[in-house]
C-alpha cells in the first residue's frame, strides 16, 4: 500500500521539478526562443506562398519554394536598387525636419515656463566650454585626447556589435525559415514522434490548426500593411508633405506591431507635418486618423476574421506583458504569440471541457 501511494507522489514531484526547470530554461533563453519563433513565422510565410503557387502550377514543393525565394529576393534587391536612393534622400530630409520641429516644440514649451533642460542633451555644458576660473580652455592635453578616442572607439565598437548582431539575427531567421519551408511535413512528423501514440491524432490536429492560423494571420497582416502604406503615401503626397514615401513605408511597417506601432507612426507623421505649420500638422494627423479608422474598423476585422478573434483590450494587455517580460521581441511578436496561445487553449482546453 505504501509503494502504491508513494510512487504517484514521487512521479508528481518529479513532474513539478521538470516543469519548473523547463520554465527557468525558457526564461533564460527567451531571446533565442523568440528568434526561433520569428524563423518559424518566416517559414510559414514561405510555405504559404508555395502552397498558393501550387494552385496554379502543378510543380513539386521544392521547385515552387525556389521560385518564391527567387521572386522575393528580386523584389528586395529591386526595392534597394531602384528605391534605395529615394528612400535614403527622404529619410535624410525627414530626419532634419524632425530635428527642427523638436527644437520648435522645446522653444514653445520654454516660452510657457516648462523646464526642458532634460531634452537639451546635444547642447555643450558650460563646464565643457570653459576651464577653471571661467577662462576658455586651450588645446586639450594628450590624456584628454586619448580618453576621447577611447570613448569614441568604445561607442563605435558597441554600434558595430549591435549592427552585426541584427544582421546575424536576420540571417538566422531567413535560414531557419528556408529550412522549415523546404520540408514542413518532415518537421511536423518529427515533432509528433515525441507525443504518445494514443495522443498523436489530437496533436496532429492541433499542429495543423496552428499552421493554418499563422498562415491566415501572416497573409492578412501583409494585406493590411500594404493598404496602410499606400493610403498614407497617397494622402500625404496629396497634402504636399515632404518624405511622403518614407512616412507611408514606416507607417505600413509599424502596423505589424498593433496599437503601439500605430501611435509611434502617428507621432512621426505629425512631427513631419509641423514643417508646413499648424495646418500641415493637422492635415497629416487627419489623414492618419482616417487611415487608422479604416484599418481598425474595416480592414483588420474583415481580413483577420478567419485568423484571429481577440478583443483589443486583451491584445493591448498582452503586448504590455510580453513587452515587460521580453522587450522589443515580445512587443513585435505579441499578436502571433497570442494567436498560438488562443489555438492551444481552444483545442486543448475549451474543446475538452465542452466534450
Amino acid at each position: 500500500m505504501m509503494d502504491s501511494g508513494v510512487r504517484p507522489r514521487l512521479l508528481a514531484g518529479i513532474g513539478v521539478v521538470l516543469f519548473a526547470a523547463g520554465l527557468g530554461l525558457a526564461w533564460q533563453a527567451a531571446d533565442t526562443l523568440l528568434l526561433i519563433f520569428a524563423g518559424i513565422l518566416f517559414g510559414v510565410f514561405l510555405d504559404g506562398l508555395a502552397r498558393v503557387l501550387g494552385r496554379f502550377l502543378p510543380l513539386g514543393h521544392g521547385v515552387r519554394l525556389a521560385m518564391v525565394s527567387v521572386v522575393l529576393t528580386g523584389l528586395v534587391l529591386g526595392l534597394v536598387g531602384f528605391g534605395g536612393a529615394t528612400l535614403a534622400g527622404q529619410a535624410d530630409t525627414l530626419g532634419r525636419t524632425l530635428k527642427q520641429q523638436s527644437q520648435t516644440v522645446r522653444d514653445w514649451l520654454r516660452e510657457r515656463g516648462v523646464d526642458t533642460s532634460a531634452l537639451d542633451l546635444a547642447q555643450p555644458q558650460e563646464g565643457d566650454r570653459r576651464g577653471e576660473g571661467g577662462e576658455a580652455r586651450g588645446l586639450p592635453n594628450p590624456s584628454a585626447l586619448l580618453s576621447s578616442a577611447g570613448r569614441m572607439l568604445g561607442q563605435a565598437s558597441s554600434i558595430a556589435v549591435r549592427v552585426f548582431g541584427a544582421i546575424g539575427n536576420i540571417f538566422v531567421v531567413i535560414a531557419l525559415g528556408l529550412f522549415l519551408a523546404a520540408q514542413p511535413q518532415a518537421y511536423r512528423d518529427g515533432l509528433l514522434h515525441f507525443v504518445p501514440r494514443r495522443h498523436r491524432p489530437r496533436a496532429a490536429e492541433v499542429a495543423d490548426a496552428l499552421g493554418e492560423t499563422l498562415r491566415h494571420w501572416l497573409f492578412g497582416q501583409i494585406v493590411v500593411m500594404a493598404a496602410i502604406f499606400v493610403c498614407v503615401w497617397l494622402g500625404l503626397s496629396l497634402l504636399g508633405l515632404d518624405g511622403a514615401l518614407i512616412l507611408g513605408l514606416q507607417a505600413g511597417l509599424l502596423c505589424f506591431i498593433p496599437t503601439i506601432g500605430a501611435l509611434i507612426a502617428g507621432l512621426i507623421i505629425v512631427l513631419a507635418g509641423l514643417a508646413q505649420g499648424l495646418k500641415g500638422a493637422l492635415g497629416a494627423l487627419g489623414i492618419y486618423l482616417v487611415v487608422q479608422m479604416l484599418e481598425s474598423y474595416v480592414l483588420t476585422p474583415f481580413v483577420q476574421k478567419r485568423a484571429i478573434d481577440i478583443p483589443p483590450a486583451t491584445i493591448f494587455a498582452g503586448q504590455i506583458l510580453l513587452g515587460v517580460l521580453f522587450g522589443l521581441w515580445g512587443i513585435a511578436l505579441a499578436l502571433p504569440l497570442m494567436a498560438v496561445a488562443k489555438v492551444l487553449l481552444d483545442k486543448l482546453y475549451v474543446d475538452e471541457m465542452e466534450g
